[in-house]
């Protein structure tokens, strides 16, 4: 029976998610698998990956082969790099303890450059984050500025009606009593 090791899509429409999964060559691919070894979600940055490492190199050394998507899956994690590193310690190229000194240097350069990834996603949220806000602050300033500027405006605007209606008023008193004086002395002239 040949065996793969390859990907199981599960998730919704638009939003994938996959497991890791060892399955017989011939069956479909979201069907009946031998073994479940990881998960792999391409949706978060950098994608998350979980694997039972001792799993998939066994699987490796029986045979199983890797698709492509699940090679580089495999390699990122270093699976394929162990198993390399135990065929060279099988052929006496090296010793266990030299290939496991040389796995614990790439594995810690990875984590290193992963780690490096993230801090600079992080900083770069925080960027964009203070961009946002200042961005923000500046337009509800703007705001701010028009209604304090409309509202001198009407002030003004009515300031100055106030202006015009008291002369007005003024003239219309000043004219009342003055009609009123007329008023008699037309009386007292038409008797």
């Amino acid at each position: 029976m040949a065996t793969k090791i390859r990907l199981q899509r599960r998730g919704r429409k638009g939003y994938p998610f996959y497991h890791i999964v060892i399955a017989d060559s011939r069956a479909p691919r979201d069907g009946k698998f031998i073994e479940k070894v990881g998960s792999y979600n391409p949706n978060t940055n950098p994608a998350t990956i979980s694997i039972n490492f001792d799993r998939a190199l066994y699987w490796l050394q029986v045979g199983a082969q890797p698709t492509d998507t699940t090679r580089n899956i495999l390699s990122e994690e270093g699976v394929l790099l162990k198993k390399h590193l135990l065929g060279g310690v099988a052929k006496g190229a090296f010793t266990e303890a030299d290939a496991e000194k040389k796995f614990e240097a790439w594995k810690a350069d990875k984590e290193k450059g992963t780690q490096a990834i993230i801090n600079k996603n992080e900083t770069k949220a925080k960027a964009d984050a203070k961009a946002r806000l200042d961005a923000e602050k500046a337009a509800n300033k703007a705001k701010a500025d028009a209604v304090a500027q409309k509202k001198a405006e009407e002030n003004a605007a009515q300031a100055q009606a106030e202006e015009e209606a008291a002369p007005a008023e003024e003239v219309a008193e000043t004219e009342t009593p003055v009609a009123e004086a007329e008023a008699p002395a037309e009386e007292k002239s038409a008797e």
